[in-house]
């Protein structure tokens, strides 16, 4: 065991994580130049489209320092605030982290929160400065920074270079020198904790574990705490970069374990395994729960393909343990899924992967939060949906959730930063100076209005430096009212938002112009009105394609043109009583974008 080191990778967005990794994966010979590509870990296409990580992925790889062989397991971790479910996972797997810091850019914000995640699990951290071959490297001024915020000499930091290469050696050493080898009882009951999981349509539900104490034998019976379930290993082994089937394992070790288990919901991330015959006495500590941030409903476009969309929602979820959903209908687009998602960007993947991997054309409403009414029967409503507010008449009154939220940013952003904050009815409670040029400021806000586009603008305003981080705080009595979207005086209840009664005209208006530009134009004028309860407080009409009736008439009597136009009138009449209005995906999307 004192050969094996377990570390993860730790950096803020796009600091060089992956870049890194594909480095070291080379330089171990864990890969061979024909597979090496960039990002080889990301193995979905959507990852490197983008250029970023969204899973956390394990890879072991075998060293030789100074004549003895070192088995090294390294998870490369997401660097957006919306996975970081995924950090906290692939840390509580390690007993060290590589904290990279990008030279040019210097510590940012999840360089921070993801830095606390690990020292609340007592990692030894390794701190890196990448990106040293680029002129515009700071090297000293980073360096110091880095000093200041974990405290440790100038002489730790490794200088290196995802690019050509530079200090991986170094990198190498000092994890086997810093990082502590794994401890525990090989001799005592199997106790492993599941710290991801896959879905494979041949082999059934892959889980992957980390050893803590004990040894899993290949054909051994096992048990899943959690669920209480049984089940054989009928394969077990560690994750190169494909996976390497062995016949053991041991305390210390990172590995896979296949059992034929096709149900989804019977395992659990962060789930104990055990044997059967000597089962552990406790269960490992694994990670909280996951709290969902921002709610939407998804829908099938085919009504049909609900069972498909819940078998491919639950395989989802086992790739990504931080989504969760619950059945849900709604007039307009018939049975669908409320879906909990920790940012919009997590909501934009989600929606992404469910149309490449599972081929699920779906529908996405207006994401909101949750909230608590109360009605004038004293009763108490917990409101996912705005359309399960109750009527204005039966209503006393609604309460919404509110965060605490930090933000770190330069001190030359204050000023736009409070602003912002304050338009999203946040509240100042304290302002810290870290450094010289660097703030903490804390407010208070509802979580309603960070939802769609905060994140966003508080990156745009403070030129991508400024970190924000949240915790919830409980719920507070707020002026809420549910403003409806009506086509030709029928409810879209999936365009319907509860918002604070100020923002409503304004919102109402926006919403109805951003519609007029996407309704494609139909044979009948279409009216698009936003309303509170009963009262319009904004129009706009869609204005119907009129076919020339009278083109074929050239010269002779009036009246026979004004018969055809007249025949044209009924027909239209008709036409807007019976006709509906198909409201296309993207106007869903396009209300999120409003400004």
């Amino acid at each position: 065991m004192k050969n094996i080191r377990n570390f993860c990778i730790i950096a803020h967005i796009d600091h060089g994580k992956s870049t890194l990794a594909d480095r070291l994966l080379h330089f171990t010979g864990t890969i061979t130049d024909r597979e090496l590509q960039e990002q080889t870990l990301d193995d979905m296409d959507l990852e490197r489209e983008r250029g970023i990580t969204i899973k956390s992925h394990a890879i072991q790889m075998d060293y030789l320092l100074d004549g003895e062989k070192y088995v090294l397991n390294l998870i490369d971790t997401p660097g957006h605030v919306d996975f970081s479910y995924e950090v906290s996972r692939s840390i509580a797997a390690c007993e060290g982290a590589l904290l990279i810091v990008d030279a040019t850019q210097g510590i940012q914000a999840q360089t921070i929160s993801n830095l606390y995640l690990a020292l609340e699990h007592d990692l030894e951290i390794v701190p890196v400065l990448n990106k040293m071959d680029l002129d515009s490297a700071m090297a000293e001024e980073v360096s110091e920074q880095i000093v200041e915020l974990i405290g440790c000499d100038a002489s730790d930091i490794i200088p290196a270079s995802g690019k050509t290469g530079m200090g991986v050696e170094a990198i190498l050493k000092a994890v086997i020198d810093r990082v502590p080898h794994p401890v525990g009882d090989v001799e005592a009951p199997l106790q492993a904790m599941i710290f991801d999981s896959v879905f494979n349509s041949f082999r059934g539900i892959i889980a992957y574990f980390r050893i803590k104490h004990g040894k899993i034998k290949k054909g051994d019976k096992v048990k899943f705490v959690n669920t209480g379930k049984e089940y054989f290993a009928d394969e077990i082994g560690t994750l190169k970069l494909t996976m390497t089937e062995k016949k053991e394992l041991y305390a210390g070790d990172v590995g896979y374990i296949i059992s034929g288990i096709k149900q989804a919901k019977e395992v659990k991330v962060g789930d104990t395994i055990t044997l059967t015959e000597r089962p552990c006495q406790n269960v490992i500590k694994g990670f909280e729960d996951v709290k969902p941030m921002v709610f939407a409903g998804i829908y099938p476009v085919d009504t049909d393909e609900y069972e498909d969309l819940r078998a491919s929602l639950e395989k989802l979820q086992l790739n990504d343990a931080s989504l969760v959903f619950e059945p849900e209908s709604s007039a307009a687009l018939g049975f669908g899924f409320r879906c909990g998602f920790l940012g919009m960007l997590h909501m934009e993947i989600v929606q992404e992967r469910l149309e490449r991997e599972f081929d699920m054309t779906v529908i996405t409403t207006v994401p909101n939060v949750g909230y608590r009414a109360t009605t004038t029967k004293d009763e108490e409503l917990v409101v996912n949906n705005p359309s399960e507010l109750p009527d204005p008449s039966g209503l006393a009154s609604v309460e919404e959730p509110y965060i605490k939220a930090s933000i770190i940013t330069k001190s030359d952003y204050v000023g736009q930063v409070m602003n912002l904050c304050i338009q999203k009815r946040g509240a100042l409670t304290n302002q810290v100076y870290l450094t010289s040029d660097r703030v903490e400021l804390t407010f208070e806000m509802p979580l309603g209005e960070i939802v769609f586009d905060f994140y966003d603008k508080l990156k745009t305003i403070s030129r991508g430096y400024a970190s924000f981080d949240y915790y919830p705080i409980g719920y507070r009595e707020s002026k809420l009212v549910k403003l409806d979207v009506l086509l030709n005086g029928d409810q879209v209840d999936a365009l319907s938002a509860l918002i604070h009664r100020d923002n409503a005209f304004d919102l109402g208006k926006r919403i109805c112009l951003k519609l007029k530009d996407l309704i494609p134009r139909q044979q009948f004028e279409i009216a698009i009105q936003a309303a509170i309860g009963t009262k319009v407080i904004a129009r706009e009409t869609v204005r119907a394609m009129r076919k020339d009736v009278t083109a074929k008439c050239y010269g002779g009597d009036i009246t026979r043109k004004r018969k055809l136009l007249e025949k044209q009138k009924k027909g239209k009449k008709r036409m807007r009583q019976v006709g509906n209005v198909e409201v296309p995906q993207e106007a869903f999307l396009a209300v999120l974008q409003l400004d």
